[in-house]
């Protein structure tokens, strides 16, 4: 058997305990979590997404 950290088990059962509330639901997940960081009172930072770099559509690749 592998070696297991108890605080990763720890917090697995955490995560799991906290989804089975909501039926694995990941939208009322989100939505709990959104009116728990309302309910903060923190100033919440949206940072911008990061870009993906796109190939360009005209360029051709040529055999090598």
């Amino acid at each position: 058997m592998a070696w297991q950290d108890p605080i990763v088990e720890e917090v697995r059962k955490a995560r799991d305990a906290y989804a089975k509330k909501f039926n694995y639901d990941l939208d009322a997940i989100f939505r709990d979590l959104k009116a728990k960081e309302h309910q903060s009172g923190r100033q919440v930072v949206q940072r911008p997404s990061k870009q993906t770099k796109t190939h360009d559509q005209n360029a051709t690749v040529k055999p090598g």
